[in-house]
């Protein structure tokens, strides 16, 4: 008996799905075991979580982290949301060149980012790692272009023509954008801030470059520490892999569920 085109479809994309989430899933399986070695067997246990909660230096380092990516997506939500409704709003002319600028950012390699606002910021103006600013001003610059990227799709779905009747209405600018066009991308906008957020717990290059000495993200501390023989610490962060994972597949999930209701509402 052949099987069909459309199993052999699913039959592939089923594989493809194993590949992609069968390291994630391992892990998880054993952030619930007492083994320190991932292939070894061994007994249930939840210390991993216990340990995770209760260490002092890895709630300090998630919780700076956390505040860091909330600060991070804030300001680069703002600037990817206006940045994409001002190219919406340019001339063709602008349109095009705004484009391409915005998109090299995000081809560029994380460590040639890194490194270039480590030179221009800390060494060519002098600023202090310290002070945070480095840290922040390359995260956003890092994020910002893809808030862009989820905002311009639902600017080209919207009608160009609804700015311009909502000032023939006696609206303000700002407050036509407040009003009418802001809505519009209210999808678009969530999708970036929470791209922002996951950039930030992930990115290790600019942050190295530019982060202070005594500061860690949980990409940074992740890295040193499985070069260390810290082992309480390393199946601790097993656990906190596993959490994040399960807190992207609820906020993904949530995400779709809200995109289809406004799909079904506006047909």
């Amino acid at each position: 008996m052949h099987m069909n085109k459309k199993t052999i479809q699913s039959v592939f994309l089923g594989m493809v799905l194993l590949l992609m989430y069968l390291p994630i899933l391992l892990l998880a399986v054993y952030s619930f075991m007492d083994s320190a070695i991932i292939g070894r067997s061994g007994s249930f246990t939840v210390k991993n979580y216990v340990y995770l909660f209760h260490s002092e230096d890895l709630r300090s380092m998630i919780f700076g982290t956390l505040i860091l990516a909330v600060i991070v997506a804030v300001i680069s939500t703002i600037l990817g949301t206006l940045g994409a409704i001002g190219a919406f709003y340019s001339s063709k002319k602008l349109k095009r060149p705004i484009h391409l600028m915005n998109q090299i950012p995000v081809v560029n390699a994380d460590v040639v980012t890194g490194f270039s606002i480590c030179v221009l910021l800390i060494v060519f103006f002098k600023m202090d790692k310290a002070s945070y600013i480095p840290l922040v001003i390359g995260l956003v610059s890092l994020c910002s272009p893809f808030v862009y990227l989820s905002v311009i799709p639902r600017l080209k779905q919207m009608d160009p023509q609804l700015y311009e009747a909502a000032l023939d209405l006696g609206c303000s600018p700002f407050g036509a954008l407040r009003k009418v066009v802001l809505p519009q991308l209210t999808s678009g906008i969530v999708s970036g801030f929470m791209m922002s957020i996951t950039l930030t717990l992930d990115d290790y290059f600019i942050t190295t470059y530019t982060k202070p000495s005594m500061f860690d993200t949980i990409s940074t501390y992740v890295v040193n520490a499985t070069k260390g023989a810290q082992t309480d610490v390393k199946t601790a962060l097993w656990a906190l892999s596993t959490i994040i994972f399960l807190i992207v597949i609820f906020i993904v999930i949530g995400m779709n569920h809200t995109g289809r209701k406004e799909n079904d509402h506006e047909i």
